[in-house]
């Protein structure tokens, strides 16, 4: 199926050999909340400012479950939990949003939990996700943002194929100090370009 005919109302799952790439099914937000709840991923994700706010046990799971009862039905958006083959289990999520459908540009933001760290994951996961975007879907551009004090998920969008494009200046507060957001972004003709390619499998 190509591009023109595949929107954000369609929901995928792609296959890699590390990982699949899926819609929400209710029985992901108990699992979902335990990885927001990770003082790692509220830091590294800027949700919080300070040490002891990442600490802090406050992720509701009523609100977290309201939340992704909804993602699927999302025309203007695209969330897909990260299942590990080896465990079967859910280890986080990739997520296409800030669709700007006239300038056929989005943004693209992942979390990986613990359980899914410092194996390939997360850089499978967003390969698996950029390719379905630009063999897909009507995009162009994707972007994002990363803080300066989180270098291994940099080293990974670098591995996709993002490029950084300049940065937000002490954007982030957190324990005192000031940080920066680092701005990449991925064109579909760096994706298009010749490369190592990583195809997702998509059903037809």
């Amino acid at each position: 199926m190509s591009a023109a005919n595949r929107t954000f109302a369609d929901k995928p799952t792609l296959r890699g050999q590390l990982v699949t790439l899926r819609p929400v099914e209710t029985e992901d937000v108990p699992v979902l909340a335990g990885i927001l709840r990770d003082p790692e991923v509220r830091r590294l994700t800027g949700s919080v400012h300070s040490t002891a706010e990442a600490s802090a046990d406050d992720e509701e799971e009523a609100r977290l479950r309201e939340w992704y009862s909804t993602r699927n039905d999302q025309p203007d958006r695209l969330d897909l939990m990260v299942v590990d083959h080896t465990s079967g289990q859910v280890v986080g999520e990739v997520v296409l949003n800030q669709w700007d459908e006239g300038s056929a540009t989005c943004n693209f933001r992942t979390l990986i939990g613990p359980a899914g760290r410092d194996r390939g994951l997360g850089t499978e996961a967003a390969r698996l996700l950029m390719d379905y975007a630009f063999t897909h879907l009507p995009l162009h551009r994707i972007d994002l943002e990363v803080y300066a004090f989180n270098p291994r998920a940099q080293r990974v969008y670098e591995k996709v194929g993002f490029v950084v494009e300049g940065r937000r200046r002490e954007a982030l507060q957190f324990d005192g100090q000031r940080v920066d957001a680092i701005i990449m972004g991925l064109l579909r003709s760096d994706w298009d370009a010749p490369r190592d390619p990583m195809r997702s499998e998509v059903p037809r």
